[in-house]
């Protein structure tokens, strides 16, 4: 923290920082959160102040051992002084090294405390919300939220508490004592300040600039790399790429990426240069009139050497206070853009006198339930979708009094068009959102008076891309129930007419089947995802076109599975092929959010109305020639 060397001066952070953020008005009640944020850290960070004090001390005393080592010991040649002061110098020299690397542990410590505090307090918080905060937000933003923004907390947070704090007392120290010595040597060098500064700022702003310019292209690179090496990117590459021009694609990103980086390079070595001159003037200018004055004897040569070996504690601290207030601005930043996730508050949210769902088999009643998705402004965060204005309107209704009973153990099938709002009927249950009005119960319990908990033990949910996670088979299993048992996990998977498949991956259960579980076909990872629902065992069951991936014959094995799977079960199945619900116990027909129709099979098919219509489409007409 006190060298001039590029390893040593930290001066180069506050110079990079995006002067920018000065013209932020940061959000009211910031400062007094940060503030109530470090309060449980209070007992280290008064030891750490203690330490940046010492250290600074410590620094400043050197020089005046190297005066008296010089006027009492060298040129009274006075040897045993000589020896004493040099070891005590040297001793002195220890401590102060020891000092700041004790310092530079704990203001490291606080930081990646402050960040592990934060990290887990997003990532917890994004969790809760609702699945509407997830359809707008983009992934790429909030894993920003959870890494660049809590890293710049900790990298704020740190140099301001290290670098900057330790800077300041050492400047007023070392300012101190070199008044003391000399008042008019001091206020010489101080002139060269300005000289420095001044381009100093400028070659910072370039920086800045480049800086941003790099984290662009380097995330256009990084694009670049992950949209061609997932599984789904890879395979339109693979069919219609041109492997040469994508490799020259490639080369000319990241050529950008090396060509702004040398520059950055560059400015960064001016800026060092630059500083090292300044520094050197000013030595070269105490050594020149602090050199007169010691032959006129108006001066000592031990005040001189001391008055050097301030100087190059002087101009490093100095130089990265003068953007002190960038620091303090881009902390507040930081924190700011957290809090602003962390005062998002989620549209599903649990009540503080919430209730179990009551157990047993259950029933399910839709009670002139209506629904329309939350406008964005209500789950979500402009900055976490890069739209505003007509982007942020509220969405249209998709469900309108929708009224009808699952009793215990009944099949209801959903069926009708496309956008019909088959799958949000179904997502409602799940309470993946809540009603807009109406009600919707089970088991005599408002979903909204429900706890969160009960409600997820309560549903379980086969979709139509059934996701699995890039880990074991496993894992994947467990992830229902991680209590499961070995034989509980074999049924499943026998159930799920999947053990065979299982049984023949390289290690069975324990094969890693990769992103998405894309080491599997399309019905070996739909049938994973039907063990892990038979796995959990719900009371209600909700299939979103659970066995679109699968052959007939896979189809018929599972509908068996099914049959005994989910007997005492109540379950919501949505199709669109019309031959696995023929035997529920009651078909709703939705078209345009509301139930045009309802029934079982038969009754429907000889209305004539749009049941029938899907069903002759399926069925009976056959393409031309």
């Amino acid at each position: 923290m006190r060298n001039l060397s590029p390893g040593g001066w930290s001066g180069s952070y506050s110079l990079q920082k995006d002067a920018e953020v000065l013209k932020h008005k940061v959000a009211p009640g910031t400062v007094p959160r940060v503030i109530a944020f470090g309060r449980p850290y209070l007992g280290i960070l008064s030891f750490f102040l203690a330490l940046v004090v010492l250290d600074a001390a410590a620094g400043v005393v050197n020089p005046l051992i190297y005066r008296e080592l010089i006027n009492k010991g060298i040129l009274a040649g006075n040897e045993g002084l000589v020896v004493r002061l040099a070891l005590l110098a040297a001793a002195g020299s220890v401590v102060d090294s020891g000092l700041t690397f004790w310092q530079r542990q704990i203001a490291a410590k606080i930081g990646l405390e402050v960040v592990l505090d934060l990290r887990v307090k997003v990532f917890a918080h994004i969790q809760e919300m609702s699945l509407a905060f997830f359809t707008r937000a983009r992934t790429g933003a909030l894993v920003s939220r959870l890494n660049n923004d809590v890293s710049g907390v900790r990298d704020a947070f740190s140099n301001i508490l290290s670098t900057t704090l330790g800077n300041l007392v050492t400047v007023v120290l070392v300012l101190a004592a070199m008044f003391s010595l000399s008042w008019r040597l001091t206020l010489a060098t101080l002139i060269l300040v300005p000289v420095f500064l001044l381009p100093a700022r400028y070659v910072g702003r370039r920086i800045k600039a480049l800086t941003r310019e790099s984290y662009d292209r380097a995330a256009d690179l990084n694009n670049l790399m992950v949209e061609r090496f997932n599984v789904a990117g890879a395979m339109v590459s693979k069919v219609f790429g041109r492997p040469r021009d994508e490799t020259r694609a490639f080369e000319q990103q990241a050529g950008r990426v090396r060509d702004i980086s040398l520059k950055v390079g560059l400015y960064s070595r001016l800026l060092f240069i630059g500083l090292g001159l300044v520094a050197s003037l000013a030595v070269s200018l105490v050594y020149g009139w602090g050199g007169l004055q010691a032959v006129r004897h108006a001066l000592d040569v031990g005040t001189v050497v001391a008055l050097i070996s301030y100087l190059l504690r002087l101009y490093g601290p100095l130089t990265a206070l003068s953007n002190l207030q960038v620091d303090v601005m881009t902390t507040l930043v930081s924190f700011e853009r957290v809090f602003e996730v962390l005062d998002l508050k989620p549209m599903v949210a649990e009540r503080a006198d919430a209730r179990p769902v009551p157990p047993g088999p259950a029933r399910i009643e839709f009670d002139a339930v209506s629904f329309r998705y939350p406008s964005p402004n209500e789950v979500s965060l402009a900055s976490l979708e890069a739209v505003s204005g007509p982007g942020r309107q509220a969405e249209r209704t998709v469900l309108e009094d929708i009224s009808f009973v699952a009793e215990p153990g009944q099949m209801v099938a959903l069926v009708g068009p496309s956008g019909a709002g088959k799958t949000t009927l179904a997502q409602l249950v799940a309470r993946l959102y809540d009603v807009t009005s109406g009600s919707l119960r089970v088991n005599g319990l408002d979903l909204r008076d429900a706890t969160l908990e009960s409600v997820r033990a309560t549903v379980g949910m086969v979709m139509q891309d059934a996701h699995l996670f890039h880990d074991t088979v496993r894992s994947n299993l467990l992830y229902a129930r991680p209590g499961a048992s070995e034989a509980e996990l074999a049924a499943a998977l026998a159930d799920a007419q999947v053990a065979s498949v299982v049984a023949a991956l390289p290690q069975g259960l324990d094969t890693v089947i990769g992103d998405r579980g894309h080491r599997l076909s399309g019905g070996e990872r739909q049938r994973v995802a039907i063990a892990r629902l038979l796995l959990k065992a719900p009371p209600v069951v909700i299939l979103d076109e659970a066995t679109a991936h699968l052959d007939s014959e896979s189809e018929r094995a599972i509908q068996e599975a099914f049959r005994s799977a989910l007997r005492g079960r109540t379950s919501l199945v949505i199709a669109h092929r019309l031959s696995t619900v023929q035997n529920a116990d009651q078909i709703l027909v939705l078209d345009k959010g509301r139930i045009v129709e309802r029934g079982r099979h038969a009754e429907l098919l000889a209305a004539g109305r749009l049941y029938a219509h899907l069903y002759r489409t399926q069925f009976t007409e056959k393409p031309q020639a």
